[in-house]
C-alpha cells in the first residue's frame, strides 16, 4: 500500500485552550513531551487510529491550523521527488531527536503537507 497518514499536528496560538477543547470533545489522551529547546509539544493519543501532537505558535506566525503527516521511506528522496514534480519545500528535512525526520511540502495547489520518516527501530 502507499504511504499512510501517520500523524496529525496542530500548530495553535493558544495551546491551552486547545487542550481543554479538545480533550474534553474528543476524550483524546494528551502527554506532555520533554523539549530541549523549551518549545512545549503535547503528544495525542486517540486509543485506535493516527495520534498527533499539538504545539503553541505566535499569532503573528499565523492562524492555528491542522498539518497532516505521511509516511515516508526515504525523507531526502521524498523531499526531491516533491521538489521535481512542483512543490515547494517549506521545512527542508529535519530530526526530531531520538524519533525520526520530517520535512513540510506546499504541493502545486497550495496545500500544505508534513512527510514522516521513522528512525529505525521506532514507531510513530
Amino acid at each position: 500500500m502507499g504511504n499512510p497518514f501517520v500523524h496529525v499536528e496542530l500548530s495553535t496560538t493558544n495551546l491551552a485552550k486547545a487542550k481543554t477543547f479538545y480533550q474534553a470533545a474528543f476524550d483524546w489522551k494528551l502527554e506532555e513531551m520533554p523539549a530541549d529547546d523549551g518549545m512545549a509539544y503535547t503528544m495525542i493519543n486517540v486509543g485506535d487510529g493516527t495520534g498527533g501532537g499539538m504545539m503553541e505558535h505566535a499569532p503573528a506566525d499565523g492562524p492555528s491550523a491542522w498539518l497532516p503527516y505521511v509516511m515516508v521511506a526515504d525523507i531526502k528522496r521524498a523531499v526531491e521527488s516533491a521538489r521535481a514534480l512542483g512543490a515547494t519545500i517549506k521545512v527542508e528535512p529535519a530530526e526530531v531527536k531520538d524519533y525520526g525526520w520530517y520535512a513540510v511540502i506546499i504541493d502545486p495547489t497550495g496545500a500544505t503537507l508534513g512527510l514522516w520518516m521513522n528512525n529505525p527501530g521506532k514507531s510513530c
